[in-house]
């Protein structure tokens, strides 16, 4: 019998699913070559899931880099309440328990880690955030290892956060 695999949590477009906003997908020949012969993916896509077509309008993050609002890049549409909404309840699902980690997609308004760019509501960059989801993610799951698919191109990084991954004991929160 062999050894369960462990269980992390992925944005689907690394995994090469077309569900970008316009239509394409960030497949990660890293990711789904080597580290996935060694774990079970749980495929997240924010936007589609909270509802939203694809293709669809950019959107953006938008006002304070510590609180931001996520604003459709042309029509102004704030998809913020909506998407908070979403995420506690998709955090909430079964197949989120027991997870070991989680890897985002970089400079995503909805699933970008860190460095994501803000912008004024005149549209000059203000600083920079965090993603919508992701900033759910770590919060309820704050005991996690977290990585976006950009840093694990940093060897140092990449070695860190599988070392995390595979020598964490599950994490149940209560």
């Amino acid at each position: 019998m062999g050894k369960e695999k462990i269980r992390i949590g992925i944005s689907r477009c690394l995994l090469g699913e077309k569900v970008r906003y316009d239509g394409g997908h960030k497949l990660d020949h890293y990711l789904t070559e080597t580290l996935g012969r060694h774990v079970e993916w749980v495929p997240v896509c924010p936007e589609v899931e909270y509802g939203l077509p694809v293709p669809r309008e950019p959107m953006q993050l938008v006002g304070d880099p510590e609180a931001p609002r996520l604003v459709t890049r042309d029509s102004g549409i704030d998809h913020t309440a909506g998407m908070q909404k979403w995420a506690g309840t998709r955090l909430e699902l079964p197949e989120m328990e027991g997870l070991r980690g989680f890897i985002f997609k970089s400079k995503s308004p909805s699933s970008g880690l860190r460095g994501v760019k803000v912008f004024s509501s005149s549209g000059l960059p203000v600083g920079e955030g965090m993603g919508i989801f992701a900033a759910a993610f770590v919060k309820h799951f704050p005991l996690l290892p977290v990585e976006d698919d950009l840093s694990l191109h940093d060897p140092v990084l990449r070695k860190n956060f599988i070392e995390r991954i595979f020598s964490l004991m599950p994490v149940t929160y209560e």
